[in-house]
């Protein structure tokens, strides 16, 4: 059978088998070792099945992902959220839309414990959902500022989404954290921006909450004291050289749990559900990356994607064009599809091609991890939307779609101008060394 065939064949068996329910991680590991069985032989697809797995086990830096989880899901049972959202809310409430601006501001600082969209989105969405219906803002900014602000929890970082990228493609992950910091910021004040244009347009829509006085202020900035030193422990030790980015996790990780003892909320129930969150997320996320990797390996053996890129600069296509096009695709994936899903079964061959036109692989991620985030919202898929919809079932879907538009049109503004300008995301890799 001609590869392309073969690849286009299997590409349609992963989907198929996605769209039946299948996990997206046994679907590519069934379809790449059928793929590469009829191909190679199945004795050597057998095969591969074990040294992948003993491989991937054995890979330190995919530790990261449960450490990361562990201290999200410390993080949010210790309240250091609910003292995050406080104190952006101290600081600007009382301005109009300032509450849809602090959970903006509070998805951000979570996000930077968690790593995670969906944590980030149902934190917020239990913790700022009912402050912002009690002070009378409309429904479609309160949900649309929080299932957007939710995204944060995946763009700054540490991000997961970014770590699973960095063990698929072979990039140094702290490469990828420090490319996310730029687009990260500039998605915070887009969508400070947005919620500006939005109460501007309709002041109703996002009313000023009273002012706090400077002893209330103070008191919600000392409650933030733990949140902001493990940011400052974690980030700052990456970043600065001091730990690898498992010594931050491992750190962070026992970080938050010291914070949530002190609290003396770290009881038995609290403690094992932590656990029993971080361990179903990170067996998902293993078997996905497992069954990548799998894929990878059909692909590989195929060389659709050498011939692909050789035929595009054969045909002397523009670069730009060929980032757009696929930029489009993935959106019309995630239209129908998981996007983290579409970038672990398109990755083996869209990044060669990516690649070969000369584009840093580490864009490519932060390109890819932004693209993730839209389909986070859009509908029909629209994770994010699903989960806040699910705390707060008297809000109708429709609503909430209604709230993320304008979010969603500044997100494409942002993707826009990383496209166009790749030192927005690679100009701090020349700084920090």
């Amino acid at each position: 059978m001609d590869p392309t065939i073969a690849v286009l064949l299997a590409l349609g068996g992963v989907f198929l088998l996605i769209a039946l329910h299948v996990p997206i991680g046994v679907a590519m590991a069934l379809v790449g070792v059928i793929g590469f069985g009829l191909m190679s032989g199945f004795l050597a697809a057998w095969s591969l099945l074990g040294t992948e797995a003993s491989s991937m086990l054995s890979n330190v830096d995919i530790g990261v992902i449960p450490l990361f989880f562990l201290m999200g899901s410390f993080a949010n049972a210790s309240g250091m959220a609910s003292d995050l959202y406080r104190l952006a809310s101290a600081l600007i409430g009382h301005r109009r839309g300032g509450l849809a601006a602090a959970t903006i501001l509070g998805c951000a600082a979570f996000g930077s414990i968690a790593g995670s969209s969906i944590a980030t989105t149902a934190t917020f969405g239990r913790i700022a959902l009912p402050q912002m219906r009690m002070r009378g803002y409309k429904a479609s900014l309160a949900s649309g500022s929080i299932a957007c602000g939710g995204t944060l929890g995946a763009m700054v970082p540490p991000s997961i989404i970014l770590v699973i990228y960095g063990l698929i493609s072979e990039q140094f992950i702290l490469k990828l954290f420090v490319a996310a910091v730029i687009p990260a910021a500039l998605a915070v004040v887009i969508y400070i921006l947005v919620i500006a244009l939005v109460v501007r347009r309709d002041p109703e829509a996002g009313p000023a909450a009273p002012r706090v006085n400077r002893a209330e202020l103070w008191q919600a900035f000392r409650d933030c004291q733990p949140a902001i030193l493990i940011f400052i422990i974690v980030s700052g030790g990456i970043y600065g050289g001091v730990f690898t980015v498992n010594e931050a996790a491992s750190i962070g990780a026992l970080a938050a749990i010291g914070v949530t003892a002190m609290r003396k909320r770290l009881t038995w129930p609290v403690l094992r559900q932590a656990f029993l969150e971080a361990a179903a997320s990170t067996a998902m996320i293993y078997m996905a990356i497992f069954g990548a990797s799998i894929m990878s390996y059909f692909i590989g053996l195929t060389q659709v994607a050498e011939t692909a890129a050789a035929a595009l600069q054969h045909l002397s296509v523009p670069p730009m064009l060929v980032i757009f096009l696929i930029v489009i695709g993935y959106l019309v994936l995630g239209s129908i599809f998981d996007e983290t899903a579409a970038m672990l079964v398109t990755l083996p061959f869209v990044l060669p091609v990516i690649v070969s036109y000369g584009y840093d692989p580490i864009w490519w991620g932060i390109i890819n991890l932004v693209v993730i985030n839209l389909g986070m919202i859009i509908p029909p898929i629209g994770l994010n939307v699903f989960v806040l919809q699910g705390l707060a079932k008297d809000l109708p879907l429709s609503v909430i779609y209604r709230g993320v538009t304008p979010f969603i049109i500044g997100d494409l503004v942002r993707l826009t101008l990383l496209i166009l300008f790749p030192g927005l995301s690679l100009w701090l890799l020349t700084v920090i060394k």
